[in-house]
């Protein structure tokens, strides 16, 4: 089973620069490469100080939150923030 990955906002346009309307960009991914959200990042040229959130799971992680296999990973762009850093911990995996 694949990484489920859902872009938001202006992040949607790193992998399909044409697409229109305000939905988020939803697609799958199957890379033995993947082992952490920066390696997501990385593999779309995303920067860090372009996005605000990240779920994994549907909850708030970090970008050293490891994925695997069957995961959900949603990413917000900073053009997106929420209140979620003040009221949730961040989940990180250690290095």
């Amino acid at each position: 089973m694949p990484i489920r990955i859902k872009l938001f906002g202006d992040l949607r346009k790193k992998v399909q620069p044409d697409i229109k309307g305000s939905m988020p960009l939803k697609f799958d991914i199957e890379e033995n490469s993947i082992d952490r959200v920066s390696d997501i990042l990385e593999k779309y040229n995303i920067e860090e100080n372009e996005i605000i959130h990240i779920f994994v799971n549907g909850r708030y992680s970090g970008l050293t939150k490891k994925v695997k296999n069957g995961d959900i990973v949603a990413i917000f762009p900073i053009n997106m923030s929420v209140l979620y850093k003040w009221y949730f911990n961040r989940e990180e995996d250690e290095e």
